[in-house]
């Protein structure tokens, strides 16, 4: 498992749909997807195109769950970005300040 995989263990859903269950035992990387960004059916982009989530968000994202929230795409990237933050201040990923 990669170290920014490794680090979403036991954080904070960073996606925080209204599903969230916000419970951080359940929290995994989530990986944005988009045509352009290297991904594709069975492909997935790079892990820093993540977001820690909640299982239950992460069902939302991906599509597993009944939930239809017009606005899941864009919490997704919001919460990839607040991803970025966090592993920049804590010193796993240097984004370059």
């Amino acid at each position: 498992m990669s170290k920014l995989r490794d680090a979403a263990r036991g954080m904070d859903c960073m996606i925080r749909l209204p599903c969230c269950n916000h419970d951080p035992e359940t929290t995994v990387l989530a990986h944005y997807r988009n045509n352009g960004l290297g991904a594709g059916m069975g492909i997935k982009p790079a892990n820093w195109l993540g977001a820690w989530s909640c299982s239950a968000c992460h069902d939302a994202v991906d599509g597993r769950s009944k939930v239809d929230y017009g606005h899941i795409r864009l919490a997704h990237a919001e919460g990839v970005l607040r991803t970025l933050a966090e592993l920049d201040k804590r010193g796993i990923l240097s984004l370059g300040n």
